[in-house]
């Protein structure tokens, strides 16, 4: 429509240009176009062509306001002259008009075309604004300009000239009549979007029968109107006949104008309904693919995409209005889409699905896809379409060749391995071995693979392995099978072997797996038994050793004991551990217990060396405290040696006992009125250390009292309070008293008790455990005092008379005692000064008698001549006595010898 306005006004133009009159007026004797009618028409049309052919571009859009402003110019000017009646010159401007009628200005346009020019300028001004209301405006405006224009086409029509003229100003063109109905209707038809031009327009059923409306109403009034003038010209009928004839054609004409676009009408909503419903399941397939992790696309028989989902988007990294309409090769690489493209190709030609495993490059690396094609039949069954689904198969790809390598590691591991191997599933059956298993049983592998494990056991033995490994099976835990019981095996010559075996689970996919290590042990058996033999060899060698150099205690009858000693399970048995009883005499006992630290022959030869120092200190009469002092020098000459040790002399006669420990744990002592409890004795440092004074104790000792000497290996336990181990023991000695009483006879169920008490059960003690009970018996004692005078020695001799005879022992013995009791008397009568005191005891063995004086010299033996009236005394007690000596003392010294009791000589009854 704009092109034709353009046409019309450039050709009224060019009648001017070239002055044709058949230009200027397209019919004969009707008015030609005015020249500015020619230019304003062209201003407004050409503009509007340009913008309704290329929308959105700047150049048309800057020069339709131009135009407008042209034509709303002239046609304001024209209207000017007309309101004034006064010429303006515009008229002539460009072209002398010669054809204007009588009395008419000449050049001027018609008042109603300038009209129409102005509405037509304001409505391109209007229309390309975004506001509704200026649409609308605009919109009005080209109606307006489209009914100026047919009313002079009416008019022309139906031979009535005033329709295209106002009063008698110059009458409108034709032509330009046309270009103005051309040029209302193309700029109302421009924004078919909005305004009344989209009631129109619009694609639903009211714009289909708005349309129809429209023309009907633009087309059956006009043409139905010229037929009856005819019809009246040429006298078939009167003026109402043809008013008559008139109404009912319109009646007609409009009903079925209406019924024809009701059924269009009709139509356009069934077919709207089904593109609503068709819609409605695109959308809702289009929601279902989008929420399909898979990337899912639709494609046409000429491969342009046709629907695509998210997941395809993310895929390419392309936009949804990127991919729909393109080929595939326009959005994957060449060497993706040539593949992919085949195969559909393939799925569309032979109308059957199938899958396809393609390879992506990513952005985050390659992606393993899993692709369905399928083709989409119509209703005939002829594929129209391809649809795909393409699954992102990476983790199961990338798992499977995980354990794929993990498989061929397995092997690779299972070949490497020393051992035989064997992998069994749930019921013991053999499902892989390795090549040493076939070199160890002798057997293919073929032959292993499939046969049960208990098979390799020989007949005897299968019921026991096969239980052990059921064992094994039901609690699958990594464990050696052979922990206790003995395995034999046999290989394909029928030679049994001793095995040691290790299972372990593997859990897989397939369910439980175990594996079995076999391990002959044929040459460890025979270096076990030659080295037990060894170690028998050794031990005994080292306990023999040890034995030797701890010695054999005394066992002595005034002073029961209960003796254990636990040699270590570690280095053969051999430790540091000892003990000593050393009769002094005089109804003194010394005792000595020690712990030298380490194990080893090292510790058992330092044991050995300071045993013997001890008992040669102790029989040399040095206190406790002294010999301590001579022991830690001793051993500080030892390299890299620590002892403990505790030294104590026990006498009987004053109830006494006398004590020096260097380190070693305190002693335990259980009184008849009080119960076990450790003495309250000074610890010093272990020997070895050096440079510390040991001190020792005395603490009166009641009859019947349990003394417990012990060394740590008794108490000491990993990760335990020492305290509180020491309260155990005591505890533990209180009961087995209570239970077993305090007599002697009492002393071992006691010792026994303790051992298997304190001592753990699995007998894996790592250090040498020594345990001591000593009983305290009352003794026979008798003591007086005598003034250094010479009566003394006879009044000596009738006190030891008279006890000794109280104690009814025999004459003999009395007379014994009696001549070596004179000589001692008569020694300290001559050497010493000071008050005299003899004591008298007596054990169940022994008799001792002592002589206490002032003196702290002690008497010396020596060979007396024949003329000497002394030197004698001392020879005749050595020989007469079982045993005499010296102890020295604060208060000087006592002299005592020992005549024993034997049986014939007991006290009588």
């Amino acid at each position: 429509m704009a092109a034709s306005c353009a046409l019309l006004a450039g050709t009224g133009l060019a009648g001017w240009v070239f002055d044709v009159d058949a230009l200027k007026s397209v019919v004969a004797g009707q008015t030609s176009m005015k020249p500015n009618s020619a230019l304003a028409l062209l201003a407004l049309s050409v503009p509007l062509l340009l913008i309704l052919r290329d929308r959105g571009a700047p150049g048309p859009a800057r020069l339709s306001p131009f135009g407008a402003s042209v034509a709303i110019g002239i046609g304001a000017l024209t209207l000017a002259e007309f309101a004034v009646d006064a010429g303006s010159g515009i008229d002539q401007l460009v072209f002398h008009d010669d054809t204007a009628q009588p009395g008419a200005p000449p050049g001027r346009m018609s008042p109603n075309t300038a009209l129409a020019l102005v509405l037509a300028g304001t409505a391109q001004f209007t229309l390309g604004r975004r506001s509704a209301w200026a649409v609308r405006l605009g919109q009005v405006c080209a109606l307006i300009v489209l009914m100026l224009g047919l009313l002079r086409v009416y008019g022309f029509a139906y031979r009535v000239p005033q329709l295209g003229q106002i009063d008698d100003y110059t009458r409108m063109a034709l032509h330009t009549a046309l270009a103005l109905v051309l040029l209302g209707a193309a700029t109302f038809l421009s924004r078919p979007d909005s305004g009344p031009a989209a009631l129109l327009l619009n694609p639903g059923p009211t714009g289909l029968v708005g349309r129809w409306m429209a023309v009907a109403g633009l087309v059956v009034p006009p043409v139905v109107g010229w037929l009856r003038l005819k019809g009246r010209d040429a006298g078939w009928y009167e003026t109402r006949m043809g008013s008559a004839l008139v109404a009912c054609a319109h009646a007609v004409i409009l009903t079925v104008v209406s019924l024809t676009a009701l059924a269009v009408a009709r139509r356009a909503e069934l077919a709207h309904d089904r593109i609503r419903r068709h819609i409605r399941e695109y959308a809702w397939l289009q929601r279902f693919m989008d929420h399909t992790p898979a990337a899912i696309f639709i494609k046409g028989s000429d491969g342009r995409y046709l629907a695509v989902n998210v997941g395809f988007e993310r895929l390419t990294g392309t936009a949804r209005t990127g991919i729909l309409g393109h080929r595939i090769e326009d959005v994957l690489p060449p060497r993706d889409a040539e593949p992919l493209r085949a195969a559909e190709i393939e799925a569309q030609s032979t109308g059957r699905s199938l899958q396809r495993q393609h390879t992506f490059q990513l952005a985050d690396g390659a992606h393993h896809f899993l692709t369905t094609l399928f083709p989409l039949t119509d209703e005939r069954g002829a594929p129209y379409a391809v649809c795909g689904i393409a699954t992102d198969d990476t983790e199961r790809i990338l798992a499977q060749q995980d354990g794929e390598r993990a498989r061929h590691r397995f092997r690779a591991l299972l070949e490497c391995a020393p051992d035989a191997t064997l992998i069994t599933d749930g019921e013991g059956i053999i499902v892989m071995a390795n090549a040493q298993a076939e070199a160890l049983f002798g057997y293919p592998r073929s032959h292993l693979v499939g046969s049960p494990v208990h098979d390799l056991a020989p007949v005897r033995a299968r019921r026991r392995h096969n239980a052990l490994l059921r064992a094994c099976l039901a609690r699958p835990q990594a464990r050696a099978m052979n922990a206790d019981a003995d395995l034999i095996a046999h290989d394909s010559e029928g030679r049994e072997f001793p095995i040691e075996v290790s299972v372990g689970p593997l859990e897989t996919e397939e369910g439980l797996l175990v594996s079995i290590a076999v391990r002959d042990i044929s040459e460890r058996r025979q270096a076990e038994a030659e080295r037990a033999a060894r170690y028998e060899e050794q031990h005994h060698i080292a306990y023999t050793l040890q034995r030797s150099l701890m010695g054999s205690p005394p066992v002595l009858e005034e002073l029961p004991s209960a003796r254990r000693y636990l040699a270590s399970v570690q280095d053969a048995g051999v430790g540091g551990d000892w003990f000593d009883f050393i009769p002094l005499g005089a109804g003194r006992t010394g005792i000595v217990i020690g712990d030298v630290m380490g194990r080893g022959l090292e510790a058992a030869a330092v044991m050995g060396q300071l045993r013997a120092a001890a008992h040669a200190l102790a029989q040399a009469g040095l206190p406790p405290d002294r010999l301590i002092g001579a022991l830690d020098a001793f051993v500080c000459d030892l390299p890299d040696q620590m002892v403990t040790c505790c030294y104590l002399i026990i006498d009987q006669e004053s109830a006494e006992l006398t004590a020096c420990s260097a380190g070693h744990p305190p002693l335990l002592l259980a009184a008849p009125d009080r119960p076990a409890h450790p003495l309250d004795l000074p610890v010093g440092v272990p020997l070895g250390i050096g440079g510390f004074p040991h001190h020792q104790t005395s603490l009166p000792l009641r009859a019947g009292a349990t003394l417990a000497l012990y060394t740590d290996g008794l108490i000491e336990r990993p990760h335990a309070d020492i305290e509180e181990q020491i309260c155990r023991l005591a505890d533990t000695l209180d009961g087995a008293l209570h239970t077993y009483g305090t007599s002697p006879t009492a002393l071992e169920p006691a010792a026994d008790h303790l051992m298997t008490t304190l001592l753990p059960a699995d007998d894996g003690h790592g250090d040498d455990v020594t345990l001591l009970l000593v009983h305290l018996p009352p003794a026979d004692h008798a003591r007086t005092r005598l003034l250094p005078h010479p009566r003394a020695v006879p009044l000596g001799r009738r006190f030891l008379t008279d006890t000794l005879t109280s104690w009814r022992l025999p004459p003999d013995l009395i007379d014994t005692a009696h001549l070596l009791a004179s000589e001692l008397l008569t020694n300290a009568l001559t050497h010493a000064h000071g008050p005299l005191t003899v004591s008298v005891n007596r054990s169940a063995t022994e008799l001792n008698v002592e002589v206490t004086d002032s003196s702290s010299t002690p008497p010396r033996p020596r060979e007396a001549d024949t003329l000497d009236e002394s030197g004698r005394g001392l020879a005749l007690i050595g020989t007469l006595a079982k045993q005499w000596g010296t102890h020295r003392h604060p208060q000087g010294k006592t002299v005592w010898f020992t005549l024993p009791l034997t049986p014939d000589e007991e006290p009588l009854p």
